[in-house]
């Protein structure tokens, strides 16, 4: 038995996956909800999308959308509304799946705030919440998880997790606030931070890219935290706000391991096919992963010398997982209708994230568990971040990780 899903937000980042959720063979009804008339009519243009919604099942607010027929609403909105709709719709009785961030706001205290308000909902409605991380759903975690459930890491030793976003590359940040102040949604976003205005930013509001990862695939927690930022120095308006563009931690982990994480806005790295910009590398004590390699030893007692397995140059087919084969076959007909039926599927969006993303939300619904990214998760990626962002205001002072629950 399918379930019945509605997505809020049909911007370009919603739109993409519209067409994956209508897809997806355990969704028997589809709904969708935008502010803009024109970009819910553009959705029932789509011939494919168009299959599993109605016009009667189209919403111009959260509040319709809540009140409908619905096991689970998926919210691809601006940031800073992620939060606050993801507690009204799993207080109106529906499962959450949220793009990231949890919510990206200037104020740290305000977000982790919100992170234990999103905790308490979940704990008292019943309802289940995910985050959409991409990181999480690419090749090299898929890879790495299997290894750690295979106990082939080891003892873990040291990672490293990295975001580096030039303002300026080919994923334009300053395009991206301005989309993010325009329009009827815009107009509200630029009224809610003028009371901001006193509040340095940080690009350690967003930190789920770098830290997700390596946290994943070690499935522990940050404790305490030393961290240093590089503050703009030539005037540029886009970092009037920002205390620094860029910021690299080093954090204690619960394991024994020590973890590095860098946010980068300001680097002079614009292309993410050029250098590898989302990645991480994690070392153990038996085997590691960096660059695509592995590397393990088998050492074990009476520690004498054994042959070291090593694989390199792992291609992305080699390290993902597989889908259910009428997932993909699904999904094939929805994102590539002109493949030659003897042509490998392509997983498309961030490495190839995006339909394991919605697999991963719609199977947790139907089967009525929690997902692989729930909120005690994702609230602690926000909580590394905000931990990170006071010890670089303090010169590197140590800073304990708030525990969120």
């Amino acid at each position: 038995m399918g379930i019945k899903l509605g997505l809020v937000g049909l911007g370009s980042f919603g739109s993409i996956f519209s067409k994956l959720f209508a897809a997806h063979p355990l969704v028997d009804k589809f709904a969708i909800c935008d502010c803009e008339a024109s970009k819910i009519q553009r959705q029932l243009d789509d011939p494919f999308v168009k299959t599993k919604v109605s016009p009667k099942d189209c919403y111009t607010t959260l509040d319709e959308m809540c009140k409908a027929d619905l096991d689970a609403i998926a919210i691809i909105t601006q940031p800073w509304l992620h939060a606050p709709q993801a507690i009204q719709a799993m207080e109106s009785g529906k499962d959450v799946y949220s793009a990231v961030p949890v919510i990206c706001l200037p104020d740290f205290d305000e977000t982790l705030d919100w992170c234990s308000k999103l905790i308490e909902t979940s704990k008292r409605t019943g309802k289940h919440y995910m985050l959409g991380e991409t990181t999480i759903y690419r090749p090299l975690t898929m890879f790495c998880m299997r290894m750690a459930a295979e106990k082939r890491f080891g003892e873990f030793v040291y990672a490293e997790g990295e975001y580096i976003h030039d303002l300026d590359s080919g994923c334009s940040l300053r395009q991206v606030h301005k989309d993010r102040t325009t329009g009827i949604v815009g107009e509200q976003y630029a009224n809610m931070m003028k009371k901001y205005e006193s509040m340095m930013d940080s690009p350690m509001n967003y930190p789920t890219h770098s830290i997700s990862g390596p946290m994943h695939v070690m499935q522990t927690r940050a404790l305490k935290v030393h961290a240093f930022g590089t503050p703009n120095t030539n005037d540029d308006p886009f970092f009037k706000r920002y205390a620094f563009s860029d910021i690299t931690a080093l954090y204690k982990l619960a394991n024994g391991a020590s973890l590095r994480i860098s946010e980068f806005r300001e680097i002079g790295a614009g292309s993410f096919d050029r250098i590898d910009s989302e990645t991480f590398r994690i070392f153990g004590k038996s085997g590691s992963f960096s660059a695509n390699q592995w590397e393990e030893n088998h050492r074990t007692a009476p520690f004498t010398a054994k042959p070291r397995e090593y694989i390199g140059n792992l291609k992305p087919k080699d390290m993902r997982d597989p889908l259910p084969a009428d997932v993909e076959q699904c999904y094939r007909a929805a994102i590539m209708p002109n493949a030659n039926p003897k042509d490998d599927f392509q997983a498309s969006g961030h490495g190839g994230s995006h339909p394991y993303l919605v697999h991963e939300f719609v199977s947790s619904v139907a089967e009525g568990r929690e997902s692989a990214i729930p909120i005690s998760e994702a609230a602690h990626y926000m909580a590394m971040g905000a931990a990170a962002h006071k010890s670089a205001l303090l010169d590197g002072e140590t800073v304990e990780v708030q525990t969120l629950e």
